[in-house]
């Protein structure tokens, strides 16, 4: 067992960095890696042939079951929110920067459906074989090759991610005027057709599939002398708004993909906005 408890250890790290690629969080992964030993502890090593692998298969499958349960039992998303104010990229400012692009990829890799997700960050970040994805997901090679192509096409690299930023904006500049102004046509444009929209209020979480139902809800937004801020919520165009005293009233952003509008997150709750480091308002 020492032999096997020194390739689990080599192995921890990329274990964990594939956890927190899958989940999205540090926590998650490090609870997924425990699990993976333990059920290694419990497994007839001699019938391992490669341990290594096995190891990836195993949290692979963990990881597919907490990204399953998450999409049947959606959570708050935003217990580590991180919200900045997007001034747009300077010359001085490339860390900050590259920070949010690792974070808008993070929160477009949230949108992929699980198996898609699996079969990008497993193929296309850690290398491993389509065949072995195919077998953690229960589905054929080719069919792990399309849900890793489907996962191409709604990823952005981060250079492509930089050069979009100003193009979402537009978007989403585009979303608030047709909000505020009641322009249902207008935002139905902007809308994907599938566009999910989550809320966190003070009840819970409420999810609103569809462009039509989206653009309904969103003609009655705007209140009078609510303002505005653009920011980076996750690394994710977006805005936070006050009323005219001073208190917050939501934080939203948004994942545009293609010119289009495709998920839209919101945060109304007013204790979650009160716990949060938000900037001034302008």
């Amino acid at each position: 067992m020492d032999q096997v408890a020194e390739t689990f250890e080599a192995q921890r790290d990329r274990l964990l960095a594939i956890g927190h690629r899958m989940l999205g969080s540090h926590a998650d992964a490090e609870d997924v890696v425990q699990e993976a030993w333990l059920r290694l502890a419990r497994q007839d090593t001699a019938t391992i042939d490669n341990l290594p692998g096995w190891l990836t298969t195993v949290v692979g499958r963990i990881c597919l079951d907490v990204l399953r349960s998450r999409h049947t039992h959606p959570e708050a998303p935003y217990d580590d929110l991180v919200v900045t104010v997007d001034d747009g990229p300077t010359p001085d400012d490339q860390v900050a920067l590259a920070d949010s692009v690792g974070l808008a990829l993070a929160a477009i890799l949230r949108s992929l459906q699980p198996s898609e997700r699996l079969a990008f960050v497993l193929h296309d970040l850690f290398l491993v074989p389509f065949d072995e994805i195919g077998r953690i997901v229960g589905r054929s090679t080719d069919a792990a090759k399309m849900l890793a192509s489907r996962a191409r096409r709604k990823v952005r690299t981060p250079e492509r991610l930089t050069i979009a930023r100003q193009e979402q904006r537009q978007v989403i500049e585009a979303f608030r005027a047709a909000a505020l102004g009641g322009d249902f046509e207008e935002l139905l444009r902007l809308l994907d057709p599938d566009v999910k929209l989550t809320v966190d209020t003070p009840d819970g979480m409420v999810v609103i599939l569809g462009a039509t139902k989206v653009a309904t809800g969103a003609r009655m937004s705007g209140g009078e002398g609510v303002q505005f801020r653009a920011v980076l919520v996750d690394g994710l165009p977006g805005y936070v708004s006050w009323r005219p005293d001073g208190t917050p009233v939501s934080i939203i952003a948004f994942t545009v993909v293609d010119g289009r509008i495709v998920r839209v997150t919101v945060v109304t709750d007013p204790a979650k906005l009160r716990s949060m480091d938000l900037p001034d308002p302008q």
